[in-house]
């Protein structure tokens, strides 16, 4: 079957004409200005015919079906399949990207497979995906096909899930996350420094995402913070960014520290070892976080989840596998009655580990 024919060039809202004749993007804090036939540092949104255009409407580096955990999202519909997939470029200039391949891609030949937004939501349900999830590279700088995609699949009783650093503003975020139903938030760190000599941005704006998301929205929040040795990994910097965290956000966030390895333009940088995974963890939950978790390692205990109440392990996980499931249908610790907070199915799903390419094209 011929693949999909998508018009991958579509006109967007977020931005306004200035003084000298320049276009301002006003979609992240970036706030890029640029003239007719230049693109924006994210470089899929360009100057075209007088306003903004997005250009990779339709377009994907490919399709692929995960275990939600992957995301990682421990505390929505666990054990279940979820149909990922990414575009090309970024918002963020992160000297460690571990998906720079797509993140930061200028050729277009990176986008091999179209896919109209019905024709993903169909494919998810015809799947048994309780999910699609953009991911690989941030939504954020593809807004209109996700905002799209999203509403074909909440027509179809399919969730929706944004992997995303969370830098945008507050106008297109509100259209934005008023589609999603879960989202994994990058933060990175907690220092204006790391943000700004490593990603090419500022801490403010993803902290006014969170609040935003947590006080404001029904969405499901989780967070990731990769732990780069001598970075972002000291004892002060945890402290103070769990302590915001809970005098923020509150005790039931989900917390994941992940582990670096080196990649793109920190190749020199060592990769993170368990004890720091472990000892970011033991600082978070001290702090009153009470459910923390660490990846990219092996670890059960860290990849767990525990009734906050009574210590029992609600939730057991071997990497991507369900290993033990003691929450009632209600989500509550079936010994003690506490509730863990999430979204539950009822029954776990089964999907496990497996990773299952999948061509859109097969659908359209």
């Amino acid at each position: 079957m011929m693949a999909e024919v998508v018009n991958s060039v579509v006109p967007t809202r977020y931005w306004h004409r200035l003084d000298d004749g320049r276009i301002q993007c006003d979609l992240c804090p970036r706030l890029c200005r640029i003239n007719e036939g230049q693109r924006g540092l994210c470089f899929v949104r360009a100057c075209e015919g007088g306003q903004i255009v997005l250009t990779t409407y339709g377009r994907s580096s490919g399709f692929c079906i995960d275990p939600i955990e992957k995301k990682p999202l421990n505390h929505f519909l666990p054990g279940t399949a979820v149909l990922s997939f990414g575009t090309a470029g970024c918002n963020l200039t992160c000297r460690y990207c571990q998906n720079w391949d797509m993140s930061k891609s200028r050729e277009m030949d990176t986008l091999a497979d179209a896919a109209a937004p019905e024709t993903i939501a169909r494919a998810a349900e015809s799947l048994g995906c309780r999910s699609v999830a953009f991911t690989y590279n941030d939504p954020i700088v593809f807004l209109e096909y996700a905002v799209d995609v999203a509403r074909a699949c909440r027509a179809r009783g399919v969730k929706t899930v944004a992997v995303t650093s969370g830098y945008i503003r507050p106008e297109p975020r509100a259209e934005f996350f008023r589609w999603m139903d879960a989202a994994n938030v990058d933060l990175k760190a907690f220092s204006e420094r790391f943000y700004h000599e490593l990603c090419s941005a500022h801490l403010e704006p993803v902290l006014d995402t969170l609040e935003y998301l947590v006080r404001e929205t029904d969405v499901w929040v989780e967070l990731t913070t990769l732990l780069i040795p001598g970075e972002n990994d000291s004892h002060e910097e945890l402290d103070a960014m769990t302590r915001w965290l809970r005098e923020h956000l509150g005790p039931d966030v989900p917390l994941h520290f992940t582990a670096f390895h080196p990649d793109y333009k920190m190749r020199d940088s060592p990769s993170t070892p368990a004890s720091t995974l472990n000892r970011a963890r033991a600082i978070a939950r001290e702090n009153g976080l009470r459910y923390v978790y660490t990846g990219n390692v092996h670890d059960e205990d860290g990849g767990s989840t525990y009734c906050h109440q009574c210590g029992q392990r609600l939730i057991g996980r071997d990497w991507y596998e369900l290993s033990e499931w003691n929450l009632t249908e209600g989500g509550c610790c079936n010994r003690c009655g506490a509730v863990c907070a999430g979204v539950f199915g009822g029954r776990p799903g089964t999907w496990g580990s497996r990773r299952v390419p999948v061509r859109l094209r097969d659908f359209a």
